[in-house]
């Protein structure tokens, strides 16, 4: 439920390495560890931490908001290599894990471990995420819609299972929750491709369906989307409306009627992202939710998740 119980395991495919192997952990880091990007609670397509969850779990939403924000800008740097990314990343598992505890760099992470302390939540969720920023400081295309699954279930989908787990659970499991979070990465890609492009060289719509469309990465530093991006672009869009509907579900199951309203707040939100972007070009400009518009698929998703509507 944002780029987001019953268990299902560890995310499939998951491979954190073992903090303490890691190269370069065990020095101390330097005090501008973190590279903040100005991106904040606002830049999201989702209501972080908003009223309508309890107030009691909003500060641990928050710590967990500032530890994803904190490592996905890392990964998203321009200005640092590969080498350094992966090396900072590691630095941030080691002290999820209980390392690093003398280095105030990392107190993003600190923080972040006492609030699963505290809430006795298991840190995989914290490592998958680091996992997949891993993966972004080091990889810049995608293969095919798989291979963005499979980032997607670490780059996104950690954050719907977390919440779940905040909020005791859910009776269908973490799928629904996978699906809506996959299906946000996914149009949080969209309306970024061009400057994903532009700024990091990182392109993911699927590299099969782009040669498929006969439609070239080039084509994402032009001004307006040619035929063939378009094509992609619509294929990526459908693939995203069978997740919503995976998703659809997602408030009914929920241990948690506050955290069942704010899943069908943002699945509406997520529906209505698909209809822009179906019929506005994102190389044109962001595509992006009014405030009026953002706050009615709030409403629309309060009120069915009260009538019943998304179903069991």
């Amino acid at each position: 439920m944002g780029q987001p119980s019953e268990s299902h395991g560890t995310v499939p495919g998951a491979r954190a390495s073992d903090a303490s192997a890691a190269p370069g952990v065990d020095t101390p880091s330097q005090p501008d560890v973190e590279t903040p990007s100005g991106k904040d609670a606002a830049y999201e397509n989702f209501p972080v931490g908003s009223f309508l969850l309890p107030a009691r779990l909003r500060p641990h939403i928050a710590r967990f908001y500032a530890f994803a924000r904190a490592i996905d800008d890392i990964a998203d740097s321009p200005d640092l290599t590969p080498e350094e990314k992966v090396r900072r990343l590691n630095g941030f598992e080691s002290a999820i894990l209980g390392g690093m505890t003398g280095d105030a760099a990392y107190a993003t992470a600190h923080h972040m471990r006492d609030s699963l302390a505290e809430t006795d939540i298991t840190p995989r969720h914290c490592q998958d995420l680091i996992d997949a920023f891993r993966q972004d400081a080091v990889k810049n295309r995608t293969d095919d819609w798989d291979d963005l699954m499979h980032y997607c279930i670490r780059s996104a989908a950690p954050v719907g299972r977390y919440l779940i787990d905040l909020h005791g659970g859910s009776a269908h499991g973490y799928g629904p929750s996978d699906a809506l979070c996959n299906a946000l990465q996914v149009i949080n890609h969209l309306q970024d491709c061009q400057d994903d492009y532009r700024t990091l060289d990182r392109v993911y719509l699927p590299a099969d369906w782009m040669a498929q469309a006969g439609a070239t990465v080039e084509d994402l530093d032009k001004p307006a989307c040619t035929p063939e991006l378009r094509q992609v672009i619509d294929r990526c869009l459908d693939a995203t409306g069978s997740l919503l509907g995976e998703a659809r579900p997602i408030a009914a199951g929920m241990h948690s009627r506050r955290l069942g309203m704010e899943a069908a707040a943002i699945w509406e939100i997520a529906r209505r992202l698909t209809v822009e972007l179906r019929r506005r070009d994102p190389l044109a400009g962001r595509v992006a939710l009014t405030k009026t518009g953002y706050l009615m698929c709030c409403a629309s998703g309060v009120l069915g998740a009260l009538t019943g509507r998304y179903g069991r």
